[in-house]
This record gives structure tokens, sequence and C-alpha cells, in this order.
């Protein structure tokens, strides 16, 4: 069964490992949160689905909320939902602090809904001269557009984890608070890890985008060792400077 089917649904979880109490083969394993099952179904291991309550802090009994997030097992076929109260929402990374007391024992995966989409704590916003001119340039990269507001000639782009929104600019612009000359940016790059920098490289060659600076390696010290990339540099259409980098790894200095 695909448990996705839960994915924003509300809930109703029974719940047998309250908030505080041990597992009941480990005595030492004390569950941090509240942990329990759906009752009359049945998981890939032959057991109810399991569920995690997260944003209650009392032990209870019985819970019902809405399901944000599976976690994937990826070497056991036993899926975790996790359960939030309806006005609440946690982050990949707040859901992986909050069960990593026991999910530290396995490989596992986040599994969202389709339009999930997680913000960034810093995410550049770029004022643009042509709009479609700046989505054909990232989409060349691989960047895709999560959302858009062509009405305000606005679009929020993404690839893996980086994030820019993008904003044509207008007369008496609010933001625009000095005369923007080309190149923009001047004086600041921006450093985007990626996995695939050959690929990029050559999707900016082929479709005749003026490399910056060629792919180079380099390594950086950190304390008492290098820390190992490859890059290259290209300017958008405005002339904002962008490092594409992939890790090299490390070594001793």
């Amino acid at each position: 069964m695909d448990n996705r089917i839960y994915l924003n649904k509300t809930i109703d979880v029974k719940i047998d490992r309250p908030i505080g109490s041990s597992h009941p083969d480990y005595p030492d394993h004390i569950y941090l949160v509240n942990y329990g099952y759906i009752p009359n179904t049945i998981s890939g291991d032959g057991e109810e689905i399991d569920c995690y309550i997260l944003g209650e802090y009392k032990p209870l009994k019985n819970y019902r909320g809405k399901c944000i997030a599976i976690i994937h097992r990826l070497e056991d076929d036993d899926d975790k939902l996790i359960i939030v109260p309806e006005n609440k929402n946690y982050t990949n990374s707040e859901i992986r602090l909050l069960t990593d007391f026991q999910e530290k024992f396995y490989k596992s995966e986040i599994i969202r809904s389709s339009n999930y989409l997680e913000f960034n704590k810093n995410i550049p916003e770029l004022s643009v001269t042509n709009l479609e001119n700046s989505l054909n340039f990232y989409k060349t990269a691989g960047f895709k557009v999560e959302y858009d507001r062509f009405e305000n000639k606005f679009a929020f782009i993404s690839l893996g984890e980086i994030q820019f929104m993008l904003q044509e600019i207008t007369k008496n612009d609010k933001w625009d608070v000095a005369p923007l000359t080309y190149p923009f940016g001047n004086g600041i790059n921006f450093q985007l890890e990626v996995e695939n920098l050959d690929a990029i490289y050559n999707n900016f060659k082929n479709s005749n985008y003026k490399i910056t600076f060629d792919i180079e390696e380099n390594w950086y010290r950190q304390d008492n060792k290098l820390l190992g990339n490859k890059e290259f540099l290209i300017q958008d259409p405005d002339g904002y400077l962008l490092r594409f980098s992939e890790d090299l790894g490390e070594k001793k200095a």
C-alpha cells in the first residue's frame, strides 16, 4: 500500500508508547514524543501503520491530527507517518531532530506531498531587467519554477536546495534604493553547490552563454584540513555573478 494517500489527511491515532515511556523490549530506550499507530491498518511489516506525534508535550492515549510527512526507511518496509496539530508544520530538519532518538538507527528519506516547498532561511531576491530572459538562463542550469506571479513579473525558482526569487524591475520600485547599473550585484557572488557541475557547464556552453571563469579545481584551508571543489563562474543576463561548485571532499593541509 502506498502510504502517501495519508499526506495532508486528518488521521486518528492510538498511542501505545506515550512520551516519556520505555520501549517494551528495550527499557533504556525512552520515547521523546508520543508514538502510536492507525488502528485497523497494515503496514509493510505486517503491523499497523506507525505514527510519530509532534507538537504535543504530554502523554496521550488517542490523538487526531494532520499527516504532513512520511519517514520512509530505506532498508525495511516500515513507514512512519508524521502527525501534527492542524495549525502546525515542521521542516524536514525539524522532523529529523525530533525523531532522531529512534530514526538514527535507520537510513531513511522524508516524503512530502508533491506541492510541498520548504523555504530556506535566506533567499536572495534578484532584481532583473527581463524576467523571461532570466528564466531562460536559470532553466539552462536546471532551475525549475516553483511558483510565479506573472502579473507581477515575479518567479520563485529552485535547484535542489538553492532558491532565488526573481523580480522584474518596475518604475518607482520601493526595493530599489539606488540606480542599478550593469553588472547588477557588483561586489558579491553566489556560490551554488551542485552535484552535476559538468552537465550545467556544458548546458551553458551549448546554449552560447559566455563563461566568465572556466572550470578549475581549488582547495581551501579550514583549520588543519583542505576542502576541495571544482567550480566555474558565469554571469546571468543582468551580470549577477554565480559560482557553480561541486564538492571534492577533503584532505590534510
